[in-house]
């Protein structure tokens, strides 16, 4: 799939149902941060430097020796929409689009597999795959990883490990991190002291997309704080112990709110089906609330009539840059929100 055609379909593999603890977990992704040598960090560089970084990398992708294929695109090459939406597909960070012009991105066809090129590193490798996959998304990560190596000369100290541009990234370079719906604790006002004891124990816990974003829609990023001193086999253990505590309480304030509020939570569940069906307007805000409901609905049995990755796929379609993208143009605001609500009345009202 080329990325024309990536910018054009919110669909994405990390999407995709049936997937291990997928009533809760969104997505799980694993991510390096790797710098050449004799290159400055990518906010240092030059246009014709951050280009021959860029075209070291194209190198190696063409390597015999690489398994897996992706093709890199300039950001250069992508219209300001088109780069959003890959935000809003998590597929990139906030961070490519700053300086756009000096950076890159390669994907696999499948999306599963990314490469950000001059970001705060020359090259941050990640994989996204849906539900707890830590294990998977890190042998495919460290497999692209292997293969790049073969060509590039990566910058590492027998000291301190891989050298990044942020210290808190030197070592392993690794940043692991699942996506989680917790309607459940914050429905029975828990969420607060869980997220607080979780950073306690060295976690980081973020938004929908990542540092200094909300947490819409009830979902929260969990990610590994500290990447010296620890492997990656460590880091991925440490965090699917953390995740396995959150499933735990998320599924026991389920199941309390089913015995002891069962009405009013189905009230609510209802409610929101009811509004993402037929309203007329709906803000980005509003949407991800409702979305987050009849999610919750769907995994307790609540409610039917939508299957689990349409209403994932929501999250994409309905983001103002997909929205714009879809409309072929510029959206006020209003025209935004009615355009959002349109498109989820027609998934809400066609058959599952």
């Amino acid at each position: 799939m080329s990325i024309k055609e990536t910018v054009n379909i919110a669909r994405s593999g990390w999407m995709e149902p049936g997937a291990p603890a997928g009533d809760i977990v969104v997505s799980s992704r694993v991510r390096v941060a790797r710098n050449l040598s004799g290159f400055s960090f990518p906010h240092l560089l030059d246009r014709e430097k951050a280009e021959q970084v860029i075209h070291g990398v194209q190198l190696a992708l063409d390597n015999a020796g690489m398994q897996e294929r992706l093709e890199i695109t300039r950001m250069a090459e992508l219209s300001p929409v088109e780069r959003q939406i890959l935000v809003e597909k998590h597929l990139i960070s906030p961070d490519l689009l700053q300086d756009h012009e000096k950076k890159a991105v390669a994907l696999r066809d499948d999306e599963v597999i990314s490469i950000m090129i001059n970001e705060e590193d020359h090259l941050r490798i990640q994989c996204l795959l849906p539900g707890l996959q830590l294990e998977k998304a890190w042998e495919l990560v460290n497999r692209v990883d292997d293969g790049l190596e073969k060509t590039l000369d990566y910058a590492f100290s027998e000291t301190f490990g891989y050298l990044t541009a942020c210290p808190t990234n030197a070592g392993t370079g690794m940043r692991a991190s699942v996506m989680l719906h917790l309607p459940g604790l914050v429905l029975v006002d828990q969420i607060r002291a869980v997220l607080t004891t979780i950073s306690k124990l060295g976690f980081t816990v973020r938004g929908l997309y990542g540092e200094g974003t909300e947490a819409l829609g009830n979902l929260f990023q969990i990610s590994n704080q500290v990447t010296m001193g620890h492997s990656e086999e460590e880091i991925i253990n440490s965090l699917n112990s953390v995740t396995g505590q959150l499933l735990a309480q998320e599924r026991e304030a389920r199941k309390a709110l089913l015995r002891e509020r069962r009405e009013q939570l189905e009230d609510r569940v209802g409610r929101s089906y009811g509004i993402l069906k037929y309203a007329h307007v709906l803000s980005s805000e509003e949407a991800m609330r409702r979305i987050s409901d009849v999610r919750l609905g769907l995994d307790l049995n609540l409610v039917a009539g939508i299957s689990m990755d349409r209403l994932v796929e929501l999250i994409v379609k309905t983001r103002p840059a997909y929205l714009i993208k879809q409309h072929g143009g510029d959206l006020t605001p209003t025209q935004r929100d009615i355009l959002r609500a349109e498109i989820i009345r027609k998934e809400f009202n066609r058959e599952v």
